[in-house]
């Protein structure tokens, strides 16, 4: 019960982060070309609280999900006196801008915390921006099927040119039950294969069952267990086991489990030199597994922090959000073209599970980096072109602008109820999309 009222929390406090600045855009622009705004409110229904000042009511509404600015004149469906100070009086440049701001400011957020965050704790995964060499090939995966093997390195993954680890992963992930074209240098020999993902997680994303090469450090010590007692430490780098060299965890607990508790030796490097341990791995029941399997008690999650300057945190973090950008629109257009599941999209049971894993954890950026990203995403998805949206707003604007008239009162009905029942739709869905994925065997148990 403490988790679920904590996760609730955690994404009242990011999402009111989120559609404070987005409604925020709106009204800012709005009021600087001289449209009377009405209604400043977040969240949506009945109004709870607020203050009215210069004309607008300042407002907290009853549903939390979301939040608005009313503009005067603007409502498509309601009479217009031609007023200079209403939306539709004014010409379309400044309506494109006002409704442009709102997903702009979401961007400009993202960015922004991004580079705070990178000013003070840029942390990521020591393999993230190496070259994509193979550490380790999961068994009956498709990577070993095509031959991969450990030390190959990826020169190319579709057109991406020396890809690193972080060009590779989402390629990957994105493309399920589709081939993807690399090109795998071993030794002096290249030869270019396809390679098909195959489907896992609930979210349905693809996994190729190649593991980055990454230097297997030991980050955390289970006390009692069998690496603790024999002396491995925390820093230690595991270099080989009974002799064979180690290039990914993946293999050192492949190897451990394969002894079925016969003695290991376990050769570490520790401030430049070599120590070799004898360790009995200890035959451990987890929760989830039939059998007991063996372990010595170590975890390896080797990671880089760092502290950037302005300058190299605000180019960094624009070149992620960049990417990041990038990756949405390739996922939506693999969407439409049916490629990948709609399940990869997140509802807000989802945001409230992230939000409040990352608020509990230690410090403050893993929550700002999720609202840094659940940003850019509410900001790119307000400029798809849908009715309703901003995107849609814009679309409609440059029509018109083409056609030099405005479109009929009467036809703008009909888009934006045809869009309103669309957007109902793709909120049913995601909703019940966040249920399957959080209780198992909902998706059984429906009808």
């Amino acid at each position: 019960m403490y988790e679920f009222f904590s996760n609730i929390k955690a994404m009242a406090l990011v999402l009111g982060v989120m559609i404070l600045v987005h409604e925020w855009g709106h009204y800012i622009a709005a009021k600087l070309l001289g449209v009377r705004v009405e209604v400043f409110a977040i969240g949506f229904g009945p109004r709870i609280i607020g203050f009215r000042r210069n004309g607008t009511d300042y407002r907290l509404a009853l549903l939390p999900l979301g939040g608005y600015v009313k503009m005067a004149g603007e409502n498509i469906m309601e009479n217009r006196t031609g007023a200079p100070d209403e939306f539709m009086s004014h010409p379309r440049w400044h309506r494109f801008i006002i409704a442009a701001a709102g997903p702009f400011m979401n961007i400009v957020l993202a960015v922004a915390l991004l580079t705070g965050v990178y000013m003070f704790h840029y942390e990521r995964p020591v393999y993230l921006d190496k070259p994509a060499t193979i550490g380790w090939v999961l068994e009956d995966s498709p990577a070993q099927k095509l031959g991969v093997q450990p030390g190959d390195r990826i020169i190319r993954i579709d057109d991406v040119q020396n890809p690193t680890w972080e060009d590779v992963i989402p390629k990957i992930a994105l493309s399920p039950n589709r081939p993807v074209n690399v090109a795998i240098q071993r030794g002096n020999e290249i030869f270019e294969k396809d390679i098909t993902p195959s489907v896992v997680g609930r979210e349905q994303l693809g996994h190729a069952g190649w593991i980055p090469d990454e230097p297997n450090t030991v980050t955390k010590l289970e006390p009692e267990m069998p690496a603790a007692k024999a002396g491995i430490k925390e820093g230690d780098t595991i270099v080989a086991v009974n002799g064979q060299a180690m290039r990914s965890m993946q293999q050192v607990i492949r190897t451990i489990r394969e002894s079925k508790g016969a003695p290991i030796t376990m050769a570490v490097v520790r401030e430049g030199k070599e120590h070799t341990f004898n360790i009995v791995p200890e035959a451990t029941k987890l929760e989830g597994q039939s059998e007991p399997i063996y372990r010595i008690g170590v975890q390896s999650i080797p990671v880089q922090v760092d502290q950037l300057p302005f300058g190299q945190a605000i180019t960094k973090s624009i070149q992620d959000s960049k990417r990041n950008s990038l990756l949405i629109f390739e996922l939506l257009g693999k969407m439409i073209r049916r490629e990948v599941s709609v399940k990869q999209i997140e509802g807000p049971i989802s945001i409230a599970r992230y939000s409040g894993e990352a608020a509990r954890q230690e410090g403050w950026t893993p929550l700002l980096k999720l609202m840094a990203i659940i940003s850019l995403n509410l900001g790119i998805f307000n400029l798809l072109p849908i009715p309703i949206l901003d995107g849609g707003v814009i679309l409609l604007l440059a029509i018109e602008g083409v056609m030099r008239r405005d479109l009929s009162q009467a036809l703008k009905e009909r888009i934006y109820q045809a869009a309103f029942v669309f957007l109902i739709l793709f909120a049913v869905m995601v909703i019940y999309n966040d249920l399957v994925k959080t209780i198992p065997g909902l998706a059984q148990r429906l009808p």
